[in-house]
Formats: structure tokens, sequence, C-alpha cells
């Protein structure tokens, strides 16, 4: 799929809510409901803004019971806790607080969990909303979310039809002929976000058309997805809130290198100078072997048989597997246990 033109041009773009909805249920036709409710008719190239919350409904998945008794089920592993709550990354790949899991506009003592599929869900919602209105129209799934170093709360796309959900400007240029290397706007969660401006919680609007978009910006197919925009865990560089990031360093479980950055070139010689750091190098020696196929074995032995000695090269060995542990360069680690 080519990236659309960094000088698409930009016409007036409207925000249309869709009010009049009834509160959805299970099994409710949520694209009719969603066109009788528009009161006009939708365009070739509109964007329809769905929060997640009423496609769990329409799907039946509100649930009799607290957040907190479903949190496990949905987590896929704990992010960060802090004063009660939890950041987790979901089985979708998602990072948010309790796992996206929702208490309102819902009826008390009931939640709403994300829908475990909304890409698909936006996939359905695009297919019967063209049928329906014979208009080729792009659906995003959205939910509400915070974001690290903001204070607030926006929505994002968390479910893609019919959109380019992130626009690579890489090889564009600026308006002073700078080449642009990274730039790369999340489209669909702009969209999700500007749509949140009329979808007011408090008014019961989970329904917004965006309209006027550039023609490329939209896809004859489903295109690639909310997918697209969630960042592998081996390139994610605050996967672990700060004590977490401690813990699952120092654990060195199975999974403790989830939600690491994978390791860059140089990263042995980095780990080894931040472990010795404090170490004389007449208290502890380290050898490193690096040569062939096998990955580089780290063996770590006291200078002299002095305990000094001894404490510091097990310090220093304890060191590099917690740190090998948050860096992975697939080294082995040993003590020697001759002076």
């Amino acid at each position: 799929m080519s990236s659309p033109s960094a000088a698409s041009a930009i016409a007036p773009i409207a925000v249309l809510p869709v009010v009049g909805l009834p509160e959805i249920g299970p099994g409710d036709d949520l694209p009719t409901l969603v066109l009788e409710a528009l009161g006009e008719a939708l365009q070739d190239g509109d964007v329809v803004v769905v929060t997640s919350k009423v496609v769990s409904k329409a799907a039946g998945l509100v649930v009799d019971a607290a957040r907190a008794d479903l949190l496990e089920a949905h987590t896929d592993r704990v992010v960060a806790r802090r004063s009660g709550t939890t950041i987790v990354r979901t089985r979708h790949g998602l990072t948010m607080a309790a796992a996206g899991i929702d208490c309102s506009n819902t009826a008390p003592g009931t939640s709403v969990p994300l829908p475990p599929d909304p890409d698909a869900d936006a996939r359905d919602l695009r297919r019967s909303l063209c049928a329906k209105s014979g208009r080729q129209v792009a659906v995003v799934v959205s939910d509400t979310a915070g974001r690290a170093w903001r204070t607030g709360q926006t929505d994002l796309a968390i479910g893609v039809a019919g959109l380019v959900p992130v626009l690579s400007l890489a090889g564009e240029h600026d308006s002073f002929g700078n080449t642009l290397a990274v730039t790369a706007p999340a489209l669909a969660d702009e969209i999700a976000a500007a749509a949140d401006l009329v979808q007011a919680k408090t008014r019961h609007i989970p329904v917004a058309v965006v309209r006027g978009l550039p023609a490329d910006w939209l896809t004859v197919d489903d295109g690639p997805g909310a997918a697209a925009l969630i960042r592998a865990e081996s390139d994610d560089m605050f996967g672990y809130g700060s004590i977490e990031a401690v813990r699952a360093a120092v654990s060195r479980g199975p999974h403790a290198s989830r939600g690491f950055p994978t390791a860059e070139p140089g990263a042995l010689t980095e780990i080894l100078t931040e472990a010795l750091a404090g170490f004389g190098a007449d208290l502890v020696v380290v050898d490193v072997s690096d040569s062939g196929p096998e990955p580089p074995a780290i063996v770590v032995r006291p200078r002299t048989s002095s305990p000094q000695a001894w404490a510091s090269a097990g310090a220093v060995c304890e060191r590099l597997r917690t740190l090998h542990a948050a860096m992975p360069t697939g080294a082995t680690i040993s003590v020697d246990v001759t002076a």
C-alpha cells in the first residue's frame, strides 16, 4: 500500500455528532441504528467513529462484575501499579489503565471490557455501513486512554478499517526543503481524538462522523487496521513503570525481558562498564570470550582469594545478570571458582 502524499489537498474537516441513538444492548443492529440516527446520508470518504463501549454492548460483553474481578483475564502483563491504579498491556497489545475495562455509562455493578478483536469489529461495521448506505466509508473503533507524561485522557483508535492508520512522511520535504526522516502522524488516533470532541460522554453520543479527509488517506480495502499502531515490545523504551522495571530485571523470570527494548550494538560493553563501576581492578577480573558462532561467555573471578575480592566478584556477577535481564545480549555469565 503506497503512502499518502504529504501534499494532499486539505479541505475543511467536519466532525458531526450522531445524536439520538438508543441505549445499545446485546444483538442490536448497530450500523442500522447509526444510519437512522445520523439524519443525513453518509458520503463517500466519511469516517464513522464508534466508541468501543457500544461495540462491546452490542456484542453482549457487559459483565455483572467489578472491574477488579475481570482485570487478570484481560491482562497480558502488568506495566505499573500505583495507589490502586493498575496499568497493563492487554491481550490486544494496548497499554491501558485497568485493561480498558470501563464502569461508566453502564448499569451500577456492571463492567464493560474491550472487544476481543476491535479490528475485526471495525471491518464488520464498515462492511455493513457500506452495504446499507451505498457509500464507501471507513470505520474507527475508539477508546479513551491516558498518556505518559501528560495529564488527562484522550481517545485513540483500537480498531480501524478503510483508513491509513499511520501516515508515513519519510522522504517528504518540509516547507524549508528539509527531508523528513521519521515523521509518521498517527492518523487514526488523531481522528479518534477529533471525534471525541463531539462524543460527549455525559450526553450519550457514542458515534461521530469525520468528513472531509483527503481521499488518499482512505483505503479501498480494509487496510492493516489499528494493529499497525501498536509498538512492538522490543522497540518500547518505556515498557515498565520505574519500580516495575527494577523488579523485572532483578527477578530475571522467564518473561523478564518483555517490556525492555532489544539491546543495541555495544550493549555488552555498556553493561560491563556499569557492572564494574566502583570495583577496582585489584579486586575483580572479567574475561569475555566473544568469538565464533557461540554466544559471548562472561566469566567473573576474584583477583585474589581475599573475602573482599570474593564478595566483589559475586556482586559484579549479580549486577551483570540483572543488567543483562534488562538488556539481553545473549551472553552467558558465571563466576570462576578459582582466584
